[in-house]
């Protein structure tokens, strides 16, 4: 049976799965928006779709009365970042990332005063585990964990909005942020569906119970025979997991 989405309840419980547009153009973004229909709420562009006319297309969807998140992953010397910040916040989307660096985060909460937009710092890539810190420099001993734990604190005591993590770290990252920051996870991958190059992954079920506030589900839905089915699967998983 279709999910209902009348409903005021279910119209919050849709604005906690977040859409990843990743996909290489406008045509085929809006088309897959079309297709999902009003089983999405929010919608993610990051580096793909975002040089390829995404800046545009997020104009038409915020037009639309949709959210968009933009995954740009900001890192660069204070005063770029805090300009590139105050660019995005005028464009009227919801969510920002940046990576966690403390002079990132910084420069970001400065270029977002006035606005509505929330930045989310990164702490560590879900694609990334053990060897890939080893193998960028990191100190010997350093796991995905410890080094979310450090960006997580940092983030926190910079007052930043919200963090994104791998959806195992959701648990430990709400007790250090506490109950007034937002927690995103992407790396969600229904049962039965493929890893890809995620390495950290859950259920959409088991990353709310741990705490997540928003999940980014992309080729699970965009890549589906019936993206609206699986979109709205996915909020049947979501609303079950919060009763």
């Amino acid at each position: 049976m279709p999910l209902r989405m009348e409903s005021a309840p279910a119209r919050d419980i849709r604005d906690r799965l977040i859409i990843g547009l990743d996909l290489p153009s406008v045509e085929e973004a809006r088309a897959a928006v079309d297709r999902i229909g009003d089983a999405g709420t929010f919608y993610k562009i990051g580096y793909q779709l975002a040089y390829a006319g995404g800046f545009e297309f997020a104009r038409e969807l915020i037009a639309e009365g949709k959210k968009v998140f933009l995954d740009l992953k900001l890192h660069d010397i204070g005063n770029t970042v805090e300009e590139g910040v105050r660019s995005i916040a005028r464009l009227g989307a919801t969510f920002l990332t940046v990576h966690a660096y403390p002079q990132t985060m910084r420069a970001a909460v400065a270029g977002k005063a006035g606005s509505s937009l929330k930045i989310l710092a990164v702490t560590v890539l879900t694609s990334y585990e053990e060897q890939d810190l080893a193998d960028a420099g990191y100190a010997p001993g350093m796991t995905a964990a410890d080094l979310v734990t450090r960006r997580a604190e940092q983030a926190r005591d910079l007052g930043i909005d919200g963090i994104v993590c791998a959806s195992p770290e959701a648990e430990r990252v709400r007790a250090i942020v506490g109950s007034d920051r937002l927690i995103v996870t992407p790396g969600i991958r229904p049962a039965g569906s493929e890893a890809g190059d995620q390495k950290r992954i859950l259920t959409p079920a088991d990353a709310i119970r741990l705490g997540a506030d928003h999940l980014v589900v992309a080729r699970p839905i965009i890549k589906a025979a019936d993206p609206r089915a699986a979109a709205e699967a996915i909020v049947r998983e979501i609303s079950g997991a919060t009763r």
